[in-house]
Order: C-alpha cells, then sequence, then structure tokens
C-alpha cells in the first residue's frame, strides 16, 4: 500500500478487513510501498516519509499483526530493485505502453508530469514485488487482474529466457466494496470526501450529513430513487437487512427523510469505526514504535528476499 497518510474507510473495507482474515491462513507480507509512491510524488518526497507512520498505525488498528504477518518497508529491501532491474531487461516495451492504468492515469492526472521512466515501468517493480517471495496467491480486486497478468507474463517470460526460477502467481479475487466518497467521487483525502479511521464520531457525522443523496428529492415529500443515492449505496454495505428495507421502502414513499436515512446509516458506520477508532488510540497512547516493527519485518524480508536474489542471479548467470 502506498504511503498517503492516515486510511479511509474505503481501505478499510476493501483492502485491510481482508488482509486481516489472510494473515490467520497463509504467509503474508505486506509492505509500505514507498517507492511506488514516488511514482507520482517524486517532487514530494517528504509526504512519503511523513505518511509512513500513521498508515501503519491504521494498519495495526484494523488488526494487522506483527507477528502474524511481516510488515516491511520496501525501499528497506534494496533486492526489490535489483529484481526490478533484471525483470526490465527482458520487459517488452509495448507492455508497458497498453497497460490500462497507465492511460487512465496520464488522462486524469494531468496536474502531474507522469511521463517518466518510472511511471511507465511501474509494473515490472510491482511484478519484482510479488515474484520476490514466491506469492501463491495475490489478493487483488477484479480491476486489478490485469496488472496480475502482466506480472505473470514477465515470470513466464524469465521462466523460458532462464531457468524456471519465479513462481507463477495466481490471483486471489476479492470482493471490493464500490465505496465512494461523500460527494459521489472517489473516495480520496485530495478530494476532501473521505471518512478516516482516525475521525472522531462527531467528525465522521459532520461528513456524513450533506452527503448528496437522490437530487430529485427537493422536498421531504417527493418521493425518491435509493438506487441512484449515495447513502443508499453505503446502507448496502454498512446496514442490516431490516435497516436497508426500511430505507429503501421509506425513500421510495417518502416516508422517510434524508437525514434520517443519514442517521441510521452513521449508526452501522460507527459500528465499524468506534472499535477501529479505540484501537489506534490505543496503540498511539501506548507508546508503540511503528518503526521498531517495520525494522523487525525488514529484517525477515530481507532474510527471503536475499535467498531468491542468489536464486535469480545464477539462473541468469551474473
Amino acid at each position: 500500500m502506498r504511503p498517503s497518510g492516515k486510511l479511509h474507510l474505503g481501505h478499510y473495507l476493501g483492502v485491510l478487513v481482508n488482509w486481516k482474515k489472510l494473515q490467520e491462513e497463509s504467509d503474508c507480507f505486506y509492505f509500505v510501498a514507498d517507492w511506488h509512491a514516488l511514482t507520482t510524488e517524486y517532487d514530494r518526497t517528504a509526504v512519503i516519509r511523513e505518511s509512513i507512520d500513521d498508515m501503519v498505525i491504521d494498519w495495526l488498528a484494523a488488526g494487522l499483526d506483527p507477528k502474524k504477518a511481516t510488515l516491511f518497508i520496501q525501499s528497506h529491501v534494496p533486492q526489490h530493485a535489483e529484481l526490478h532491474l533484471l525483470l526490465s531487461m527482458i520487459t517488452p516495451l509495448p507492455w508497458l505502453e497498453r497497460n490500462p492504468t497507465y492511460k487512465e492515469q496520464l488522462r486524469e492526472q494531468t496536474s502531474r508530469d507522469l511521463h517518466t521512466y518510472g511511471f511507465l515501468g511501474y509494473p515490472v517493480l510491482q511484478g519484482a514485488d510479488i515474484l520476490m517471495y514466491d506469492a501463491a496467491m495475490v489478493p487483488v480486486g477484479i480491476d486489478q487482474v490485469p496488472h496480475l497478468e502482466l506480472t505473470r507474463e514477465i515470470a513466464r517470460r524469465f521462466n523460458f529466457m532462464y531457468r524456471e526460477t519465479l513462481t507463477i502467481p495466481e490471483a486471489y479475487l476479492t470482493e471490493t466494496p464500490k465505496l465512494l466518497g461523500t460527494d459521489n467521487r472517489k473516495m480520496s483525502k485530495s478530494y476532501d470526501n473521505a471518512i478516516l479511521l482516525s475521525d472522531s464520531a462527531e467528525a465522521v457525522w459532520e461528513k456524513v450529513r450533506p452527503m448528496v443523496t437522490d437530487p430529485a428529492r427537493q422536498r421531504r415529500t417527493d418521493k425518491g430513487n435509493p438506487e441512484v443515492c449515495n447513502v443508499f449505496g453505503y446502507h448496502k454495505i454498512l446496514s442490516d437487512e431490516a435497516t436497508i428495507a426500511k430505507v429503501d421502502h421509506g425513500c421510495r414513499t417518502a416516508g422517510i427523510g434524508c437525514i434520517e436515512c443519514k442517521k441510521w446509516m452513521y449508526e452501522g458506520m460507527e459500528k465499524v469505526l468506534k472499535p477501529v477508532r479505540e484501537e489506534r488510540q490505543r496503540i498511539v497512547s501506548s507508546g508503540v514504535h511503528v518503526r521498531d516493527i517495520l525494522a523487525d519485518g525488514t529484517r525477515r524480508a530481507t532474510k527471503v528476499a536475499a535467498a531468491k536474489m542468489t536464486e535469480v542471479r545464477e539462473a541468469v548467470g551474473i
């Protein structure tokens, strides 16, 4: 995960809940992708450095356990850079240029100059991150499958050109809830539309109260269509079946107002956020040293990565 500061509800429901589950079943490696952050924040490196602790504290508050999973910082394991370099030597340029995310980001982030070698080649670094640990499964949403397929193609090409050295990973598809921001756009701190895991209960309500609903409901007596309402989308993820049915009927018949609907949704949201918020406060007040946890994880990751790079160098013949 790229260090972008404190995490939001979308990160928690879409990624961290699944990471917590997987650490109970598998040998997992979760890392701070600071080199990946450099592909877009290369001229604002202070943001990356300052964001690491906050992000990892959110990981711990969400239930990641450094005794069960290996937590580390990508740039502190230099073998990632070496494997990235070797893989870049055999990766055809057209494979990178047809990457749909690359094209999308060039269109959307017009305020940033992303016409750099690092940004074009980040899928190769991503491949190195995965292949370094002989990952059998990689948890991804359906939209990320093309990225993983590129990693698989690079690994096959390496194994064909040299010898069978790299494990071909499989996609572990996860059901990532489609959670938009409070303004109906992608949830992001940069859009100021995110519900942060560290927000107080009062701050959460202040963000929920003005949320965009069905634009057709101009007055309390107007009937609405919950399927076009962002708040109802949150209900589907956070509320129980009885509440969802009550909101659906009440909206369509004008039996309830939007504030009532939002209050019920907020109650469901707080059931998710309150335990994480309280655990976050406990971690901060306990004086836990995040960097010590990451340093221990980095030592464990480096041991695995060093052994893998010995295999890779022998296969390449250098």
